[in-house]
């Protein structure tokens, strides 16, 4: 590991002890969730595994250097801070020689986590191909990270703003092993089901974790991502969130909004329009994907 990254003595005692370790992401808690709910969902995460008998690993870059493992004050610290930056793995070089605070992205967790020897990851929602990327070419990196990092990441699939069927595509294309957990169908963040089938499922901890150590032991690259669905009463009603969503995509072509400023412009149109029901659809599915995250790294430290 680069002297450049910290590993927290907690977390580097679990790694070698073969203890259950979970890796959670800062975006987040930087730009996904407003104060002071971020810190709130943040530090409930870290019980939720604590209380599980999982090493919450939070990773994030504080002061310019990449931390798996950060303490409260450093949460704190970027929960609060003004100026955070959103960390992807090309920005982090940036980051470390300016010296920047940072949340990091899924892309730029898993590389840091794996590189700690951290085998699960939480998160809530993957980045994915976008609408009109046969024009745009715009496409999260985190589909490429996913590609070369061989983690195991627990996700409610990716926003329904995104392409899902392009997504999935991708991801086939990447060679990236995708499992539905309990369901046929890849899910859609807000919603349980994006209609499209998974190519896999699996129903219990154990297996998601057979399939880890399958991976491993053929020497693959890749990451397993594990496509957890929010719970069925959870979800936005599917209607409005249909309607919601084209309204989004409709404003956004009124306004010849298009790149880079497409996504946060849908996300806010959806929580205004769901009168911020949409964010607490978020906090469900973060909490339910960092208790299964925590679940499988208990299966997988069972030898």
């Amino acid at each position: 590991m680069s002297p450049a990254v910290r590993i927290a003595d907690e977390v580097r005692a679990a790694v070698a002890a073969g203890r259950p370790v979970v890796a959670l992401e800062t975006t987040i808690l930087t730009h996904g969730l407003p104060r002071p709910r971020n810190l709130e969902v943040a530090r409930e995460a870290e019980a939720l595994l604590r209380d599980a008998g999982v090493v919450p690993a939070t990773v994030g870059v504080v002061g310019g250097r990449p931390a798996v493992g950060l303490a409260d004050a450093e949460i704190v610290r970027l929960a609060a801070g003004d100026g955070v930056e959103k960390l992807s793995v090309r920005d982090l070089p940036v980051a470390v020689a300016r010296g920047s605070d940072g949340g990091t992205t899924v892309a730029a967790t898993a590389l840091l986590a794996h590189r700690a020897g951290v085998p699960v990851f939480a998160t809530g929602g993957l980045g994915g191909v976008h609408r009109g990327a046969s024009r745009t070419f715009d496409e999260s990196a985190d589909l490429v990270a996913l590609a070369a990092v061989p983690i195991l990441v627990v996700s409610a699939g990716v926003k329904s703003i995104l392409d899902v069927p392009a997504t999935l595509e991708r991801l086939e294309t990447l060679n990236v092993t995708v499992l539905g957990y309990r369901t046929d169908a890849f899910p859609g963040f807000y919603v349980h089901d994006a209609g499209v089938p998974v190519p896999a499922r699996v129903d219990g901890p154990q297996e998601a974790a057979a399939v880890v150590r399958a991976r491993d032991a053929l020497g693959l690259s890749g990451a397993v991502l594990l496509a957890n669905p929010v719970a069925a009463e959870a979800q936005l009603d599917v209607a409005e969130h249909r309607a919601v969503l084209d309204a989004a995509l409709a404003d956004a072509a009124d306004r010849g909004i298009a790149g880079h400023d497409t996504t946060p412009f849908l996300l806010d149109h959806v929580h205004r329009a769901t009168a911020g029901r949409s964010l607490d659809v978020n906090v469900a599915v973060y909490r339910g994907n960092v208790a299964l995250a925590g679940q499988v790294a208990a299966a997988l430290a069972v030898v």
